[in-house]
């Protein structure tokens, strides 16, 4: 299951793709499946077209491939659809099998100052804890000087 952040980027990354995979008037064939493994397995991201002699919609065919691949719908558009799936042969070719983290460098530097801030914080506490407790026996040490 994938996020709707990732979604979206999948979005934004299929604009630019080519309609590789065409359905026409037979429908979901084990042909169609394959090629579609196929596809997937070689680029991970896929997009599809159904042909006006078809009588699915790309909702339907997209929901059939997704459910015989394993695969994710990522959008529906009029005709056209995405489907993506990891790739076990891409990730072990550019070596992406270990997750990357993506580090926004605004929030790396507001936590930093941050951590900063309250480490200073919790220093002048401590501090004038200190001066507090060094305070009370000082008066109590004035007290009892006092009394005798």
């Amino acid at each position: 299951m994938i996020t709707s952040k990732q979604r979206a980027e999948l979005r934004s990354k299929a604009n630019e793709l080519d309609t590789t995979l065409m359905v026409g008037k037979e429908g979901v064939t084990d042909a169609l499946i394959e090629e579609a493994g196929r596809q997937l397995e070689a680029r991970e991201l896929i997009k599809g077209k159904v042909l006006e002699t078809a009588l699915l919609s790309a909702r339907e065919v997209s929901d059939m491939l997704c459910e015989a691949l394993r695969a994710e719908g990522i959008q529906c558009v009029g005709n056209k659809f995405v489907l993506w799936r990891r790739s076990q042969t891409l990730a072990k070719k550019t070596g992406a099998a270990k997750a990357k983290i993506k580090i926004n460098p605004v929030r790396a530097g507001a936590q930093k100052r941050r951590a900063a801030a309250k480490a200073e914080r919790e220093r002048k506490n401590e501090y004038f804890k200190q001066a507090a407790i060094e305070f009370a026996r000082q008066r109590r040490r004035a007290e009892r000087d006092g009394e005798e």
